[in-house]
């Protein structure tokens, strides 16, 4: 029995036709987000979708993203959440979440999003001391490699138990497979061993978009 199906355009063109339901303001922000330079940081909207079923599925009202982007995933997520449902955004870069902010009010969940645009360590930090360890319900992780591994631990420290994190590009192109040749590679491979071992968590590692680890905190 063959371990894997191979993946060409015509079949994903099949999932996306079969299996996506998007809002038309995520798919007008795909469209927008199209044309720009770096593109390819958007998660598709499979992967957005099931993000989306993932934070139905654990009742998730409070969640944390970090790294945004121009915010497909940020609107995913929003659109799962009851509408008392708050998503923390973290990111650096103002130039392209402003991108996004335009379909968020035009879906109708700009309220449901806390934009921050600094550090997310820093971040993150600031919600350890302000007392909010195990109040997260979801968390998605897609930002700078190298900090994978901070970014986890903090997330988990507050995540509720039975809460969910969604950590991207987890295979990064089939690398973390191979002998590493740069910081990012090492930096995953490091991540998923540590995550495999790690007796805190359940854990799958899916082979959707670039590599996709689903960490449940038990």
């Amino acid at each position: 029995m063959s371990r894997h199906l191979a993946m060409d355009d015509t079949l994903y063109d099949y999932v996306v036709r079969h299996s996506v339901r998007e809002h038309p303001a995520q798919a007008a922000l795909r469209a927008a987000t199209a044309a720009h330079p770096h593109a390819g940081m958007q998660i598709g909207p499979d992967q957005g979708q099931l993000m989306a079923l993932l934070v139905k599925l654990v009742g998730a009202r409070r969640c944390i993203e970090i790294g945004v982007f121009t915010g497909y995933s940020a609107l995913s997520v929003a659109l799962a959440l009851p509408d008392d449902g708050r998503l923390l955004a973290c990111d650096i870069n103002d130039a392209y979440t402003a991108i996004g902010q335009p379909f968020w009010q035009q879906a109708g969940v700009a309220h449901k999003i806390e934009l921050r645009l600094a550090p997310a360590v820093q971040t993150l930090d600031a919600e350890l001391a302000a007392g909010r360890a195990g109040t997260v319900d979801f968390a998605f992780i897609d930002a700078d490699k190298t900090s994978y591994a901070a970014y986890c631990e903090r997330c988990l420290q507050l995540l509720r138990p039975g809460g969910l994190i969604a950590i991207d590009n987890t295979l990064w192109g089939g690398s973390v497979a191979r002998p590493a040749t740069t910081d990012d590679t090492r930096a995953l491979q490091r991540l998923n061993e540590q995550l495999h071992g790690d007796e805190r968590i359940d854990l799958s590692l899916l082979a959707i978009g670039d590599g996709l680890t689903l960490a449940r905190k038990r």
